[in-house]
């Protein structure tokens, strides 16, 4: 097993000599300089975006969020990375029947979308309950993904029983996540704090984006991550593998990290200060700092 390793003192300094785009320029240079496809799996038509040049690197976004929550790290990746990154089903406009989804169908879903980019091998960053489906791929197909970054990633966190209640009811409620009542005072309240200091513009595009999603969407996701138990196969998972967690995540905690640290037998992990469960909109910077240091072979 690989060190775990709290890097606070090594984050902080790193951090503050980065320096992250505005959300306009982001945006600015990802239509001048990605380009958009869809993929159909045979479940649904999958859009993904391709931004930059070299190495693979495949971004799962996590539940009820979208392939934008990577734009602002990718915007800095791209110099260095092929990076793609693509939308779970949703069920508007993608032809996508999420009720009778799977994980399985999930994990196939991603081999059916590097076989139409015609990607032998690539480099995976999933976030959140993205992390499980990177990890039931990997498992698959260790050769095709030789190295996982997973950003608040876990292997078993069911529902609590009220959270449960309420995706099984959410499953046939209309409109988008922005609309459910009391959705922006809740996210205050648990998750606002690792935004403090930043522009008032990055909070709002969380807002916003992670608003974006389906209720029903994004209730099936968490029926099927109600399901998901994948410790059983993580001793064979033995590809490099590094566990990227904020030290104020609400959602994920230390001990679905020591769950990873212990069954995995490659696995290293980094704390970024400050950060909550998405480093990728509040710590872009870090993001990809370190995966461009964990992925890229020393000279």
């Amino acid at each position: 097993m690989m060190e775990a390793i709290s890097c606070e003192h090594a984050a902080e300094s790193t951090c503050a000599a980065a320096v992250s785009l505005s959300i306009a320029e982001t945006l600015r240079r990802f239509e001048r300089e990605a380009t958009r496809g869809v993929c159909d799996t045979g479940r649904y038509r999958c859009p993904y975006y391709v931004w930059g040049r070299g190495p693979p690197l495949v971004f799962i976004h996590g539940l009820g969020d979208t392939c934008r929550s990577f734009l602002v790290p990718i915007a800095s990746l791209s110099a260095h990375f092929r990076c793609i990154a693509f939308d779970l089903p949703t069920g508007r406009g993608d032809r996508a029947r999420p009720w009778e989804y799977r994980h399985a169908d999930l994990v196939s879903d991603l081999f059916a979308l590097l076989d139409h980019l015609e990607l032998k091998q690539s480099y995976v960053l999933g976030s959140s309950f993205g992390s499980t489906i990177a990890l039931a791929a990997a498992h698959i197909q260790p050769r095709r993904l030789p190295r996982l970054i997973l950003q608040g990633g876990f292997a078993h966190r069911p529902l609590f029983p009220a959270e449960l209640l309420l995706a099984r009811v959410s499953r046939y409620l209309p409109g988008e996540m922005r609309h459910l009542p009391f959705r922006e005072r809740i996210f205050r309240r648990s998750h606002y704090q690792p935004f403090v200091g930043r522009p008032a513009e990055v909070w709002q595009t969380f807002l916003d984006w992670t608003g974006a999603t389906p209720i029903s969407a994004a209730a099936w996701q968490a029926l099927i991550l109600h399901r998901v138990d994948i410790r059983r196969i993580l001793a064979d998972i033995r590809q490099p593998v590094l566990l990227v967690c904020g030290d104020r995540d609400p959602l994920i905690h230390a001990a679905h990290e020591e769950v990873l640290l212990n069954g995995l037998p490659n696995a290293g992990r980094i704390v970024i200060p400050g950060a909550g469960h998405m480093p990728s909109y509040s710590h872009p910077e870090m993001i990809a700092l370190i995966v461009r240091d964990f992925l890229t072979p020393p000279e």
